[in-house]
């Protein structure tokens, strides 16, 4: 099976990327899924989405866990039945998990060209060092929405603004570690954000210590 990547953060924190590389049947030959879960699978449109449903409760076999051992909150966000954290993401052929002792997020996207049409969305402050002419603009762009996607996700907060309370601190091409801010509700948070590139994919973590 098509585990891409494993990532040993630290101690406590682990990353891994699923390529999807099979099909809905021998993706859902390979795991057990709540009857609840069996009706929601069964009932997306889209065979993309089936596959990248699935695929992440592949990474939780990866990890030692089940489809019963996943359970979302009111907002919608992913917790383990043991307490640790986690945060998933899927874009097209690929998904990530990343499970930790403490607060993490991660997302992960396809760099398409589109992403420059809604950066007044979700930046702000970081206009002011990024270059609409540098060849490597669109996937500069991905970094930034993958990386406060991943905020997003970690902060989970109803509110919570892309380009309003998140900020990302500069980088240079050949970097892939920054830290990023949360300034929402009159608390400023330091976050650490990782990311990496493959396959015209982005992927970024964050946490609070890396």
């Amino acid at each position: 099976m098509p585990l891409f990547k494993t990532i040993d953060v630290n101690s406590q924190t682990t990353v891994k990327i699923w390529k999807i590389t099979e099909s809905f049947n021998v993706l859902k030959r390979e795991i057990n899924l709540k009857p609840e879960n069996e009706t929601r699978v069964l009932g997306m449109k889209s065979e993309i989405h089936q596959c990248g449903f699935l695929s992440v409760r592949c990474l939780l076999n990866k990890f030692g866990y089940k489809d019963s051992d996943l359970f979302y909150d009111v907002n919608g966000k992913p917790h383990l039945m043991d307490g640790k954290h986690i945060s998933i993401s899927h874009s097209f052929i690929f998904s990530a998990v990343i499970i930790s002792n403490e607060p993490v997020g991660i997302d992960i996207e396809k760099q398409r060209d589109k992403i420059a049409v809604i950066k007044h969305k979700f930046l702000d402050y970081e206009c002011s060092y990024l270059n609409e002419n540098d060849a490597d603009h669109i996937k500069q762009l991905t970094v930034l929405w993958c990386i406060k996607e991943s905020l997003y996700k970690l902060y989970a907060m109803p509110g919570l603004s892309f380009k309003n309370h998140c900020l990302v601190i500069p980088f240079s091409n050949g970097e892939d570690v920054t830290a990023a801010w949360i300034d929402y509700n009159d608390l400023k948070t330091k976050f650490a954000v990782r990311y990496l590139e493959f396959e015209g994919f982005t992927c970024s973590y964050a946490l609070k210590s890396i």
